[in-house]
Parts: structure tokens; sequence; C-alpha cells
């Protein structure tokens, strides 16, 4: 099972998510770093396991207001070896293929920044490209064709549910079920929600290839150790 980090950029720092209500996002403060500086946060990630991956969203351009494209430059040189997935509210597929033509990392198509599902199907064939379905509340954030058709969704998928973002909640068990029963040929990754390795253990036993997490890392309730045994549960 993989295990996924999050850096959620916002006016150049990582901020604390909780429940997607973005306009109450503030600057992070984690044992885990002196600062709320992208590369000192990744790098206190870091010191609690060796990730391969990265997923980082640009919550400014998400919503259009800027980006935090130096901020994702640093951490590419910072850590040469780790894959970035980073969502940047794109929405054009020539927007996307410049990025992916220019840029290392893996890019990661969030469903609400989506006006149809037409781009997801031209794309769905490179391997760098993450599909993110986002849900708020009960209801998909994204074109309902998007949601409707798997065989257009790329190798991996991540299964975004943003009410239970760093809601301490537990992850979204049944949404879970459903995409996996959905897309058998994807990898699923579940995202929001996740407390502990306890979490981990149960949405990998539906099935799930891997996780994003952030606030059990910082609160310490996720250690190196509980990841490692995943890891090597994986590998049996």
């Amino acid at each position: 099972m993989q295990i996924i980090p999050v850096l959620d950029l916002k006016d150049r720092l990582v901020v604390r998510a909780r429940m997607g209500q973005r306009d109450s996002y503030r600057p992070i403060e984690t044992p885990l770093s002196p600062t709320s500086d992208p590369v000192d946060v990744a790098r206190g990630l870091l010191s609690i396991y060796a990730f391969k991956t990265i997923y980082v969203a640009d919550l400014d351009a998400i919503e259009g207001r800027g980006n935090n494209d130096a901020a994702l430059a640093r951490l590419s040189d910072a850590f040469p070896g780790v894959d970035l997935w980073v969502d940047n509210g794109i929405a054009d597929v020539d927007r996307a293929r410049h990025w992916l033509a220019s840029r290392t990392g893996s890019l990661v198509l969030g469903s609400e920044s989506q006006s149809d599902a037409r781009m997801i199907r031209d794309l769905t064939g490179d391997p760098r490209v993450v599909l993110s379905l986002d849900f708020r509340d009960a209801a998909f954030a994204g074109p309902p064709a998007l949601l409707a058709e798997p065989n257009g969704w790329p190798r991996n998928v991540i299964v975004m549910t943003l009410a239970r973002v760093g809601s301490g909640a537990g992850p979204d068990v049944a949404r879970l079920s459903e995409i996996r029963a959905k897309a058998t040929q994807r990898s699923i990754f579940a995202a929001g929600g996740v407390r502990d390795a306890a979490d981990l253990t149960a949405v990998k036993s539906l099935g799930v290839a891997g996780a994003l997490v952030a606030t059990s890392l910082h609160d310490g309730r996720l250690t190196g150790a509980d990841i490692a045994k995943l890891q090597d549960c994986s590998s049996d």
C-alpha cells in the first residue's frame, strides 16, 4: 500500500486543510517543521519515512488566484527523487500537455475544475496523469459524465472526500467501495479522513492501492513504523 503525504499550498506557504473550507486555511504549525515553508515541511514529512511521492495542491491556482509555481520548482530541486503529484486546477488539454512536456512529476486533474469529461478521456493513456474524483458531502464535484465513465479514467484515481479532510472523521469507506467496484482496472487512492494505521488497514482491505495523508502525520498518530509495516504487508 502506497502512503502519500499531502502539501496544500496557499500564498507560497503550506496550510492546514480542514473539511474543504479553503477560506479558513491558515499556515501550518507542525512539530515536523520550524516553518510553514514548503521545503521545510516536506523535509519534515520525509524525516518520518522515505516517501516516494508527495501530493501537492496549489490552492491559489485551483481557485484562479495566481499560482505557487516557484514553490513547486523549489520542491522539485530540493527533492529530485520524489515524484510530485500536482493538482493546479488545469482544465484545458493544451495546458495539460504543455505542463506534462515541460515539467517532471505527475499532473492531477481534479474533477472540481473540469467542465466536461473530454479532457480526461483525451489524456487517459498518459501514465503521468492522475484523476481526482472530488466529492463535497454527498455530491460529486464535477461533470456527471466523468463519474459515469470509468473506462475513460487514467490508471491512477484519487477519491477525494473534501468534507473529511482534516476532520478526524475517518475515511469514506462506502464511497471507496463504490468507486473500487466501478474501476476494477485502476489503482484507487483514498483521500480525506485517514486518522491512523487502523484506518489505512481498513481501506487496504477494500483493494485500495494507497492513501493520501496529512493531519495524522503531523499529529503523530501515523508513524514511520506504521507505514513501514503497511508497506511490508503489501509486499508479502
